[in-house]
């Protein structure tokens, strides 16, 4: 299921055909504010600003040569993956159709459309809207492009491979979980790369599914993944990526909203980047862990900094 570093590398060149590598950045404010020497991974710094893009590029370069005649795509998203398809159909020459929940961020939509992706907005959350979006791949001939793959995994790797090779002997790495193809590639990287870092996967207390899934050694859905940090609202999470995220990850860490936009303001003050709910969840995590991470280096995911003005406004204000 996980790459190998031949695999990994192939998938960068793929990558790297359309954006340049990410900065990994070590912040002395934040590294005084943790007791820790703390890098940061800024996929906040993509053409989408977000990880997803890589997976996505991956993905739809691996669909056109399987599939040549395909006539487009469709997905289920929050907001970051639909860019990533959005922007990499386009790039292909290929139809997107991105299906998003009602009350999603009116940001994230406008970026979609405007990356010509065809938005559809149903359902309640994330679940509502992948259940329909299949249905709607059956009926109009669409490719449905799954929230977590294998293929998606080998572009999300390519950002880890970049950090482990930029920064040497990282005893951790915070990472971000929705439905897994993240820290999955991390964990990828990691193994390719034959290191012993920890990998720490983090999700919020009310979108718990991965936590709840680690400590029972299976995959738990909850009824509910009701966080600001849309990033990682899931309710069901994925049983192949459960199985990776419980077999290469050292834990996982369940934090509080209070904690997530704790974090948002504490990367807007020490580093002045923008951080959306999930890209500082890691932030967040390690906080929560700052007595036993004390004095080691340690690198976070900054994952994404797409959040709405006003959303934003008020995490700032708050505190």
């Amino acid at each position: 299921m996980l790459p190998d570093l031949a695999a990994i590398e192939a998938a960068a060149e793929i990558v790297h055909a359309a954006m340049p590598p990410t900065p990994a950045h070590c912040w002395p404010l934040l590294s005084r504010r943790a007791g820790a020497e703390v890098w940061v991974k800024h996929e906040n710094h993509t053409p989408i600003g977000a990880f997803k893009i890589r997976g996505g590029l991956v993905y739809m370069d691996r669909l056109c040569r399987e599939k040549p005649d395909a006539a487009g795509a469709i997905a289920a998203t929050r907001g970051n993956f639909g860019q990533s398809i959005a922007v990499a159909a386009r790039l292909k020459g290929l139809k997107a159709v991105v299906v998003v929940p009602r009350g999603n961020s009116r940001e994230k939509n406008a970026a979609m459309a405007a990356q010509g992706a065809e938005l559809v907005v149903h359902g309640t959350d994330f679940q509502d809207s992948l259940e329909y979006a299949h249905g709607l791949a059956a009926a109009r001939g669409l490719h449905m492009v799954p929230s977590f793959d294998a293929t998606l995994v080998h572009g999300t790797a390519t950002y880890a491979l970049e950090l482990f090779r930029a920064v040497a002997d990282l005893d951790a790495v915070y990472v971000p979980i929705g439905l897994g193809s993240g820290i999955c590639g991390v964990i990828a990287a990691r193994d390719a790369l034959g290191l012993g870092t920890e990998i720490v996967g983090v999700c919020a207390q009310r979108a718990a599914a991965y936590a709840l899934s680690f400590e029972a050694g299976r995959p738990v859905a909850t009824n509910a993944a009701d966080t600001m940090a849309d990033g990682m609202a899931c309710r069901v999470p994925d049983a192949d990526a459960v199985a990776i995220v419980n077999a290469g990850a050292a834990r996982v860490v369940a934090v509080g909203e209070d904690e997530i936009e704790a974090a948002m303001r504490a990367y807007y003050s020490d580093t002045h980047n923008i951080a959306e709910g999930a890209g500082a969840a890691p932030l967040a995590a390690l906080m929560r862990e700052r007595e036993a991470m004390r004095g080691r280096k340690v690198a976070l995911i900054l994952t994404g900094g797409n959040i709405d003005r006003e959303v934003y406004l008020g995490v700032l204000g708050g505190g």
